[in-house]
């Protein structure tokens, strides 16, 4: 079975996992920091904090950002649960405002209109979906004439790029970017997130969040006087300063991390070469088309979608990924949109109110790609592709 995403790992990589159990810490040692440093240099941001998972990253993110209850929290309907969760985490309302038809992400325009009627709204996340950035610079100046703060979800897009070339990470559009490091995203770290941000009082709350609320750095103690005996420093004193979580990340999820960091830019550059390949072959196929046709140079390529219009082929999504299923290709569906859920639906959200949400979502189909993928396994599924859609 070709699966539709799948993670690389080396003896590199099993290496640096080796050395790290070899090092004597685990956990809250050496291997974090540099992990941070590592994805700040790259992403061009001045600081990283490193969690447990993206969406732990996007809930301290909140947090850290002030949004809470009597705010209105704006994501796209069309992304994994943990974009719109997020708002509800802190006591937000969820908001969903349309994506752009021919990008799959937020758009601008349609932003405006949703910022009319939701003047509560303290932020906005936008998703840069499949690794293809949103249009940042417009959705700042939307953002920015209603006051509203930016907090990127670039799950999907570590390595991908603004087109001034910029990378996705740098925050010059936005307060803070959060990361995922699911195994089938850009790099693995079994599981794992980063936040970046370019605000240094950001940054410390970050670090507060993601342990417990303890005090980090050089945060002034609240209690003073407790931190001292007899003048002499107390060593093991500190404070919870506010409610916070663990979500923190291990030593060995970030010594794999490190490790695939060093490669990714050789697997952006094969991901692309295959959606190259892909975006040639499907030119030829009626009623199927790539979901997204910009940016494809500057792209993470996280996953790649087709839009395949089923009505006109006569033939059920369902009944298609059996029949690829039967021929070895194994496909999904990215994403069901979030007003449509049954947990959204009781909140009153009608998925029929995001129509470029739904069109898309009625028509889409993620196919293989992955670092590790063969020309002729990729062959296999464009021959299979022509031979059941014709």
């Amino acid at each position: 079975m070709i699966p539709y995403g799948k993670h690389y790992i080396d003896e590199d990589d099993i290496q640096a996992v080796t050395d790290v159990l070899r090092s004597g810490s685990l956990t809250q040692g050496p291997m974090v920091e540099k992990f941070e440093k590592a994805i700040a240099k790259y992403v061009g941001a001045k600081y990283a904090v490193a969690v447990s998972s993206g969406t732990a990253g996007l809930h301290i993110a909140a947090l850290a950002a002030g949004i809470g209850p009597g705010d209105s929290l704006i994501t796209s309907p069309m992304s994994f649960v943990a974009s719109a969760n997020t708002a509800l985490y802190v006591g937000a309302k969820p908001v969903f405002s349309d994506i752009d038809n021919a990008t799959i992400n937020l758009s601008p325009n349609i932003l405006k209109n949703t910022l009319l009627n939701h003047s509560n709204a303290r932020a906005v996340i936008p998703v840069h979906f499949a690794g293809l950035a949103c249009d940042m610079a417009e959705i700042k100046k939307v953002a920015d004439k209603s006051n509203i703060l930016i907090i990127e979800d670039a799950a999907h897009a570590l390595g991908a790029k603004y087109p001034n070339g910029q990378r996705v990470g740098c925050c010059s559009h936005s307060l803070m970017t959060v990361f995922s490091f699911h195994p089938v995203k850009a790099i693995a770290a079994g599981e794992g997130g980063m936040v970046t941000t370019n605000d240094e009082s950001i940054y410390h709350e970050l670090l507060r969040l993601r342990s417990h609320g303890i005090n980090k750095l050089s945060d002034q103690y609240q209690i003073p006087e407790q931190a001292e005996e007899n003048g002499v420093s107390c060593p093991w004193y500190y404070e919870m300063q506010e409610l916070g979580f663990n979500y923190r990340i291990t030593d060995i999820q970030c010594g794999l991390a490190l490790s695939q960091l060093n490669k990714l830019e050789k697997f952006l550059i094969r991901r692309r070469d295959l959606v190259r390949k892909y975006d040639e072959a499907f030119l030829e196929l009626p009623n199927c088309r790539p979901a997204q046709s910009s940016g494809r140079d500057i792209s993470g390529h996280h996953i790649y979608v087709l839009r395949i219009d089923f009505k006109k082929l006569k033939m059920s999504r369902a009944e298609l990924m059996s029949m690829l299923k039967e021929s070895n290709v194994g496909t999904q569906v990215h994403y069901i949109p979030l007003p449509a859920h049954p947990y959204y639906r009781n909140l009153g959200f009608v998925p029929e109110d995001y129509p470029n949400a739904l069109d898309y979502y009625n028509e889409a189909l993620t196919i293989p790609l992955f670092y590790e993928m063969t020309d002729n396994q990729q062959q296999l599924v464009i021959n299979t592709f022509k031979e059941l859609l014709k």
